[in-house]
Formats: structure tokens, C-alpha cells, sequence
């Protein structure tokens, strides 16, 4: 929130000085949902604006009609209520109608949960009622807990994977579920009469195995890796959270990082003195809520000397524009993509048609090196029933990545996106050199043609780097693509 009435929401600036202003449609539509997710309340800094906050939830409850409007969907409500919470708890008053408003927009939402998306929103909808039905009192409230713990019970079970995972598969969604859990454990300090210990303590154990896996999933930067729908800004990066959760006295504990296949996810998270590895090898989210999955398989993302090098381009939008469609396709990640088709066929804004699925996993350990090998069924579609297996080695000063396709095909690409900070030079038809602050680490090929092409990299919503991309068309059966690193070379 930039004054009364302005405000930037993924990394866009607008004016909204009127009630038509809530619905303009000039912006899109996640832009209206943020405006009226009202999370400036609980933002850094918040304590300084709470004069703009109350004259915001004043004009929101005078100039949003009943049930009408972005305002008055599930989604924007779940978020607006935890959020009008929060602020009473943290000491402010909320004016009469405001309460009178939000029990409304709660009896709404009880009686239209999201069932029909599932996933994150039915999750937000039952953190939204759980919340409520600790602030309120009587039986309608009593009720709005009571459905509330239930779905959080029920969802737990089904979205929290046993290795610690969001079932979505996505970073991003991870760390806003881990959030809300540590909203939730937050809220049993302050009602212990409404939420007993033992709830308290499964919401601590999971958020517990939450942590370990979003360590794995983030980069030596501390952010998170971009698989599936992921980008920064949206949801608080590990180290946030860890402040969060010592803020409240947890027994938060991330062991030292070692290589560790995240099996319920299909994730690999590799490290060692001077690389951090991120592989995908895993389904790409439920069959039945494929909404933020890309075409993504056997893609990876490689950070060296603590910083970005190989990566995924991540996203800046969503809708159903053909840049949306392009972020989630197969040739915006490092995979390989074959005729150029998408190994999962992504289509609309949250949609995907027949996907690819893993097979022939392999883990192994060998001193400090690791192995990893898995193959997809993504290209089966194809008139030549192409299969994609991709291994990757990794030892202290390497990784070789092999790529090799069985059936028929016309051509096959296999893609290497470089972030932004990455330079290209020395590049002659098999090999090149990677430069990134000071060091220097030699890319080769065998088994294709290698070439220097046009990227993007996504840091958020709105905001697009250009990037360079390592293109290589394999020309035989079996690519080995190498990338070696040394010493600093300033």
C-alpha cells in the first residue's frame, strides 16, 4: 500500500480512488484478487499505515455490494478475513460494520468452499473458517471450527506428502501452506481453549518435515527453486519462515544439507562444496489437480559458488495468454523437448491433457558422487513413441548429464537456461565457457550441436531479465552434455 488510495501489486502500480475502481478492468484479475486480499495489514512496516488500513476496511464494507464482485469470491475472502483477524489481534479495532461484514463474508464462504478446485483454495477456505471460529463466539462459529478442523485434518492427510512436500508440487504453494500452518499454530497460543495441545502439537510436526523439505527445494541464495507455477515474492522464502517459527518458540530443526531424494515428490536435492543440484523426477502434481504443473520433467536447476547458474525460467503471470502457456511449456525449462512438443500438454491457464509420468528410478551414492537416473513416458504420444531417459552425475568439481531417446523423432533439443548474472564466451560447436562473479565453468557436448540462443528468467509476477539459453540439437541418439568448474579466476 503506497498512500490511501495506490498500491502495487506483482510489481504493477494503480490508483483506486472509487468503488468502481475495486473491479477496474484495466489490471488483471490476480491483481484485483491481491487488492482485495487486504494482506498490507499484516505486512512489514504495517504499523505505519494503520490509519490508511482502517479507512481501506471502511470503504471496503461501505462500496463492496453483497456477494458481488472479486471481493465476494471464496478465495479473497479466506485471505481477507485471516488477514482482518490478524490486525484485530495485533492490537488494532475493527469499527462495527467491519465485524458485522466479516461474519457475513465468512457465513458466505461457509456455505461455497472451493470443493470443485480443491488444493490450496479449499485449504485457504478451511484456514479461513478455523480462524473465524476462534475469533467469534456462539454456535454458527462453533460450527465454522468445527468444519474448519475437519477440512485442515482431511487436507493435511492428502496434501502433505510423507517426505514433508506440498502435493502441488510447487515450491511456491509449499511455502504458503508452511505459512499458514504457522498462522495456525500461532492462533492455538491464542485460543488453547478453542484449539487443545495435541492439534497444536500434529500441526508442529508437520510443519517440521515442511521445513526440512523446502531447504532441500531452495537454493544456497535462499530462495526457492522454479518448478511447476514458482516464482519469488508471492510466498516468504526459508529463511522468513525460520524467523516465524522462532518468533514462536518452535523446535525447528533442518539438518545439514546432504544429497536426498524427496520420493513422495519426485525431487532430487543434491549439494556439495561448491554445487547445489535440484532435479525433477516426479509426476507432475495430482492427476486429479494439475493446475500448476508445467511440462517440466527430468528439468533441473544447478546453483555453483552459491549462486544461480542452470535454471528454470520460472513464471510472471497467470491467465490463459500464450505467454502463460509458453512459461508452462517444455522448452522454458532444462529438458529436452522433442518435435517441438511439450512432454505434458499444457493448455489453457491451469489445465493439462495427457502427462508425463516417471519411470525407471534410480538413486545412488558413491563417496561424494551422485547418480541419478529416470526416464518418461511423456513422448509416447508421439507417432514414434519416443521415451526421454536423462542421468546426471554429479561430483565435486562436475556434472554430466546424459540424455538418450529411444523411438523416432524428427529433432530434439535439449535446453539449458542460464540466469541473467550467467556470461556465454568461447563458444565454438561443442563447447563453451559459463562465467558468474569471478568463476568460470567449461559446458561441452558430445552427441550434439551447440548453440547460444534467446531466454528469459522470471523473478516475479510482472517482471521478465533477458537471459541467455544453451540450445543443443542432438544429433545422435545419446547427448552427454558436461559441466566442469575450478577455481575463482579473479
Amino acid at each position: 500500500m503506497l498512500s490511501a488510495e495506490r498500491f502495487r501489486f506483482l510489481n504493477q502500480e494503480a490508483n483506486v480512488p472509487d468503488a468502481q475502481a475495486w473491479h477496474r478492468d484495466d489490471m488483471p484479475m490476480l491483481w484485483l484478487y491481491n487488492l482485495h486480499y487486504f494482506d498490507d495489514l499484516n505486512a512489514q512496516g504495517a504499523d505505519q499505515r494503520v490509519d490508511w488500513h482502517k479507512q481501506l476496511i471502511n470503504r471496503w464494507v461501505a462500496e463492496i455490494p453483497l456477494t458481488e464482485g472479486v471481493g465476494w469470491q471464496p478465495y479473497p475472502i479466506s485471505l481477507r478475513s485471516v488477514n482482518w483477524i490478524k490486525w484485530q489481534l495485533l492490537g488494532n479495532k475493527l469499527p462495527e460494520p467491519a465485524i458485522i461484514s466479516l461474519a457475513l463474508q465468512v457465513r458466505f464462504l461457509r456455505s461455497h468452499l472451493e470443493i470443485h478446485l480443491l488444493g490450496n483454495h479449499l485449504w485457504a477456505n478451511a484456514k479461513a473458517l478455523v480462524f473465524a471460529g476462534c475469533f467469534f463466539d456462539g454456535e454458527e462459529a462453533d460450527e465454522w471450527l468445527f468444519k474448519g478442523l475437519s477440512l485442515i485434518q482431511r487436507e493435511s492427510a492428502e496434501q502433505i506428502l510423507d517426505d514433508g512436500g506440498h502435493f502441488e508440487l510447487s515450491p511456491m504453494y509449499h511455502a504458503i501452506v508452511l505459512k499458514d500452518l504457522l498462522d495456525l499454530i500461532q492462533l492455538a497460543m491464542l485460543y488453547p481453549q478453542r484449539l487443545p495441545q495435541s492439534l497444536r502439537n500434529e500441526w508442529i510436526r508437520l510443519a517440521k518435515s515442511m521445513f526440512v523439505w523446502l531447504s532441500a527445494m531452495s537454493h544456497p541464495d535462499g530462495g526457492i527453486s522454479f518448478f511447476n507455477d514458482a516464482t519469488h515474492g508471492i510466498a516468504p522464502d526459508l529463511g522468513a519462515l525460520k524467523l516465524y517459527a522462532e518468533a514462536l518458540g518452535l523446535p525447528i530443526y533442518i539438518p545439514e544439507r546432504q544429497p536426498q531424494l524427496l520420493s513422495e515428490s519426485g525431487y532430487l536435492s543434491a549439494q556439495n562444496a561448491a554445487a547445489c543440484l535440484i532435479a525433477d523426477v516426479g509426476r507432475i502434481g495430482p492427476d486429479y489437480l494439475p493446475g500448476h504443473a508445467h511440462a517440466d520433467t527430468l528439468s533441473f536447476e544447478l546453483s555453483l559458488f552459491g549462486l544461480r547458474v542452470v535454471v528454470n525460467q520460472g513464471i510472471d503471470r497467470y491467465g490463459t495468454d500464450p505467454e502463460r502457456i509458453r512459461q508452462r511449456g517444455t522448452a522454458a525449462h532444462s529438458t529436452v523437448q522433442v518435435n517441438c512438443e511439450n512432454s505434458s500438454e499444457v493448455w489453457s491457464g491451469f489445465r493439462v491433457a495427457r502427462r508425463a509420468y516417471p519411470q525407471q528410478l534410480s538413486f545412488e551414492e558413491n563417496g561424494s558422487a551422485v547418480f541419478l537416473n529416470c526416464a518418461h513416458d511423456g513422448y509416447r504420444r508421439l507417432p514414434g513413441r519416443v521415451t526421454h531417459q536423462r542421468t546426471w552425475a554429479l561430483t565435486d568439481q562436475s556434472l554430466t548429464v546424459t540424455d538418450k531417446l529411444s523411438g523416432k523423432y524428427q529433432t530434439a533439443v535439449s535446453y539449458f537456461h542460464l540466469h541473467p548474472l550467467v556470461r556465454v564466451s568461447s563458444l565454438d560447436g561443442n563447447s563453451c565457457v559459463l562465467s558468474v562473479a569471478g568463476h568460470d565453468i567449461t559446458l561441452s557436448v558430445t552427441g550434439g550441436e551447440l548453440r547460444v540462443g534467446e531466454g528469459a528468467y522470471h523473478e516475479g509476477f510482472g517482471l521478465r531479465a533477458e537471459a541467455t539459453c544453451l540450445q543443443v540439437t542432438m544429433t545422435a541418439k545419446q547427448l552427454l552434455t558436461e559441466l566442469r568448474w575450478g577455481a575463482t579466476t579473479n
